[in-house]
Order: structure tokens, then C-alpha cells, then sequence
């Protein structure tokens, strides 16, 4: 079973690339946003790679990190998500937003991908919420904030100050990771008030 490929970049086409690994050129499948992180041709890169063995063939999947990989691969234990829709998501959210999507119970931001309808983005954000915190990546810091936001346990003060922040037009995960920012600095005890001002702050920072 393939795990990684380090090769050179021998063309691309809409959602794959030829990777040549010492003269054997490997057709791998990836995410929009895994292609538009790739060199260009003639120039080497390295990608973690998911082997898909089916009776009638042999499918590469190539994704920029193992953090991504173990998405797609959780994404696919979801009734109605296959390789072709897990491979959206992740073109559509990084890791980190695919988290903090799912810990603040956003379907509507897991449905922004192509193929995802409302019914399929409700089981991704209720059946993966506990293992989300593990694959949070760059947003680890904040998950368990958006945990409590998501499932309606987190303080007063919190809840409004990240409702406030969604008002004036800012992401879920925005307002959120300003919110817990903020938290740090004025303590848990901190009304909705310091929370607004100083995760505007640090918005505009």
C-alpha cells in the first residue's frame, strides 16, 4: 500500500496529477486546493497518498499532509460521503475550517461544498463532533471553545459576544477564535462587552 509519493509534477488535469517517482509517472487524485498548493510542472513536491483497490482498479488520492488524508478518510465513514465528495470538502474547507465547522454544528459551512446537500452536512457535523478536537490542526487552540459554543453550553457572555461578532459579518470560526482570544487576555470572568471589543481587536490585527 502506497502512503507517500516524492516525485516530479509531469502535468496536471482537473482534479489530478501525473507525479513521476524515478521515471514511473503516478496518476493521483486531488483536492482543488491541494492542486493550487502544488509547483509547477517540472519541479518536485512530496504528498501523503490514500490507496483506493477496487476490483476494476487502482485509485491514487494525494493530499498536501497526513492531516488532510485522515479527513478524507474519517469524512468517507459518513452515510452519503464517497471519495468524490470527501475529496470537495476538503477543496472547499482547509482541516482546521472542516474542525471548527463541525464543533460550532455549522452545516451550512460543510454544505458550501459541491455535492453536499443539507441532509449530508447534518450527519457529518453530528456524527464527527467527538473526533474533530483530534484532527483541529492549526485551530486546536480554540476547538474546545467552539465545542461549547456549538453545543449551547458555553457562557452568556461568550454566546453573545460571538453572536454579536456574526452580526457584523464575520465567520463562525472568526468570531469564535477572536472570542477565546479574547478570553485569554480578560479572563473567564469578562463581560460580553470586553469580549466584542477586544475580539475586534483582534480581528483587525
Amino acid at each position: 500500500m502506497i502512503g507517500k509519493l516524492k516525485g516530479i509534477v509531469d502535468g496536471t488535469g482537473e482534479d489530478w496529477i501525473i507525479l513521476d517517482v524515478q521515471g514511473v509517472g503516478y496518476q493521483v487524485h486531488c483536492s482543488p486546493r491541494t492542486l493550487s498548493a502544488l509547483p509547477s510542472n517540472g519541479e518536485a513536491t512530496s504528498l501523503s497518498i490514500e490507496t483506493h483497490v477496487r476490483e476494476t482498479e487502482i485509485k491514487l488520492y494525494g493530499f498536501d499532509s497526513d492531516l488532510e488524508r485522515n479527513w478524507f478518510r474519517l469524512l468517507q465513514n459518513v452515510q452519503g460521503v464517497g471519495a468524490k465528495v470527501a475529496l470537495a470538502i476538503l477543496g472547499t474547507l482547509s482541516p482546521g475550517d472542516l474542525a471548527s465547522a463541525i464543533a460550532l454544528q455549522d452545516k451550512a459551512m460543510v454544505a458550501r461544498a459541491p455535492g453536499v446537500g443539507p441532509k449530508v452536512a447534518q450527519r457529518i457535523v453530528s456524527e464527527l463532533k467527538d473526533k474533530a478536537p483530534a484532527l483541529s490542526g492549526d485551530t486546536s487552540g480554540t476547538i474546545g471553545l467552539q465545542q461549547e459554543i456549538g453545543e449551547g453550553v458555553a457562557g452568556s457572555a461568550v454566546q453573545d459576544a460571538v453572536s454579536a461578532l456574526t452580526n457584523l459579518g464575520y465567520s463562525g470560526q472568526q468570531a469564535s477564535a477572536a472570542v477565546g482570544a479574547a478570553l485569554k487576555q480578560a479572563g473567564e470572568d469578562a463581560n460580553s462587552a470586553t469580549l466584542i471589543r477586544l475580539g475586534l481587536k483582534e480581528l483587525s490585527s
